[in-house]
């Protein structure tokens, strides 16, 4: 009986050592490893091989690959031909000064019994622990910040299933190892790269390998990434626009402003009219649609990144449902190149001013007022009741000598999270002061305006304001994209997403969530139609009431 026990116990053994692997498997495991070596081995992380061209002789290896042990022979060999790693004494002492941030931190799959063998495992578990540190080939920091470097570009055309994988291999593990934001996204990263793969594998000409990547690019769900494709631009959404400004509010389009053409031709459309379908589909279907290949952070950054698309088309008219004084009509609305519609010279706004006669509430537009203006804005408006910043738009670093005028005393206002260079996929936390001991600071009410346009630097400036003891947040959700950007090319086209993790100072998240005001209000179809700005009426009604 005991020598049946232990034949049984040998061949589920050895027949789990040769279990099949689907071509998924083998080339999601290839993924992996050959990020890891990349980021972790010290010999590969100083540059010591052609770390892409490895990976394509690995891929085309694969398809002579069949089983597990198969597998797991080809990866013991080419981390042996990598060369010795000696031990790293330093690697098993944390930094005690840090508090470390490990929710994107997972290594876990190097111990999966599916796929690795006891002795790959330890191979990958010996390089974890006496992993590089310092100096990478791959990337460089400056103070807090990283960028990347030495990576390869082998053009954005079609070429190959190699070149293909070796690119989302490149994204995926940046997004792996560098996005501060990893653990936040729809779909948890290790089953986007499942889902890739045979989409990448599938992808056989220009136009679909370009949107095959900006699918990829939209996974990481942040509204400061993007995938800068003409390609996309041209054929996907159209190089021809109907030639009208608008809003968005209440699911639809309201039109603010006729743009005239060059052939002088009567638009179709007039100011006033609410848009809700185009072509056969309704502005949500829109976003959807175009929704795909556009990352955002939430549903309100996914409009606002989209509906500057909704009119441009490839054909010359677009055929839209609107409603017109109570009437809901179909009209054919005529579309341009950008080169037949004539751009009118934009009307400056002031800088700052004040809202009332008694000049007791002043405004500041928060996209124009630059460092240089700020001690004349200040000298105007520093008697005033109350002070409106809108931040419906994107400052220009007015932060820190608005911080030293407006706040009463230095404060922590945001804690950040930067990448354990020496530990990738590790972050640590800080936390941010601004502002300084200021007896005479600004002692009226600090109104800040804010909607989904609010991001990134706007963000932060919004926290800087909250510190203010008289500080009311007015508007609807920001942007929820915070935290500065990592630049980069994936197949020679421009991209980039989120550097550095940003929160409130008690840990809360504002990735994805936006700073939710004191008072929430948004436009609506009604208001812009009769030309009204909503949230900066709602602020003055708060000055004038307290609520």
């Amino acid at each position: 009986m005991k020598s049946l026990f232990i034949f049984i116990i040998s061949f589920l053994s050895i027949n789990f050592s040769a279990q099949a692997l689907s071509e998924t498997q083998k080339l999601e495991s290839l993924c992996k490893v050959w990020g890891f070596l990349k980021y972790y081995h010290p010999h590969v992380a100083k540059g010591d091989f052609d770390w892409d061209k490895q990976l394509i002789q690995k891929i085309d290896e694969l398809d002579q690959i069949h089983d597990k042990a198969q597998l797991n022979e080809l990866y013991s060999k080419w981390i042996g031909s990598l060369g010795n790693v000696e031990e790293c004494k330093k690697c098993v002492k944390e930094d005690q000064a840090k508090v470390y941030f490990l929710r994107n931190f997972d290594l876990n799959w190097i111990s999966d019994k599916h796929v690795f063998n006891e002795k790959v495992s330890r191979q990958l578990l010996f390089i974890q622990n006496n992993r590089n540190s310092g100096s990478n080939h791959y990337f460089g920091s400056g103070g807090k910040k990283v960028y990347f470097r030495n990576e390869n570009s082998y053009g954005s055309k079609f070429t190959s299933k190699q070149i293909n994988l070796l690119e989302l291999f490149r994204y995926w593990n940046l997004v792996e190892y560098f996005f501060p934001y990893k653990y936040q996204t729809n779909q948890n990263w290790n089953d986007v790269l499942k889902e890739m793969i045979p989409k990448f594998l599938n992808a056989d000409h220009d136009k679909s390998y370009h949107l095959t990547l900006a699918e990829l690019v939209t996974k990481v769900d942040d509204s400061h990434a993007f995938l800068y494709s003409p390609l996309i631009s041209t054929n996907q959404y159209g190089r021809r626009k109907v030639p009208v400004e608008y809003s968005h509010a209440e699911g639809k389009l309201v039109v603010t402003k006729i743009i005239k053409n060059k052939f002088n031709e009567e638009s179709s459309l007039k100011i006033g009219d609410v848009i809700y379908d185009i072509n056969g589909r309704t502005i949500p279907q829109m976003v959807n649609s175009f929704g795909k290949y556009v990352p955002a952070s939430n549903s309100w950054g996914k409009i606002t990144k989209v509906k500057n698309l909704f009119l441009f088309n490839n054909n010359d008219s677009i055929l839209l449902k609107i409603e017109r004084d109570g009437q809901n009509l179909s009209i054919t609305a005529k579309t341009y190149l950008l080169k037949d519609i004539i751009l009118e010279k934009q009307v400056v706004p002031q800088k700052w001013r004040f809202l009332d006669a008694e000049k007791k509430t002043g405004y500041v537009n928060m996209g124009i007022i630059e460092k240089g203006d700020l001690d004349d804005m200040y000298k105007d408006l520093k008697f005033a009741t109350s002070i409106i910043f809108d931040l419906r738009n994107y400052p220009k670093l007015t932060i820190f000598p608005l911080s030293r005028m407006i706040l009463p005393e230095k404060s922590i206002y945001y804690q950040f999270n930067f990448p354990e260079t020496d530990y990738l996929s590790k972050f640590y936390s800080a936390k941010n002061s601004i502002g300084r001991k200021n007896p005479d600071y600004y002692k009226g009410n600090v109104v800040v305006l804010v909607d989904e346009n609010t991001q990134s630097q706007a963000e932060t400036t919004t926290m800087m304001f909250k510190q203010h003891p008289k500080a009311k947040i007015i508007g609807s959700n920001t942007s929820g994209a915070n935290g500065d950007i990592i630049r980069f090319k994936i197949a020679d086209l421009d991209t980039c997403f989120t550097g550095l993790g940003a929160y409130y100072p008690d840990g809360r998240e504002t990735q994805r969530i936006g700073i939710i005001p004191d008072i929430i209000i948004k436009p609506t179809v009604k208001g812009i139609q009769e030309g009204k700005d909503e949230v900066l009426e709602r602020a003055l009604h708060y000055i004038k009431t307290g609520f």
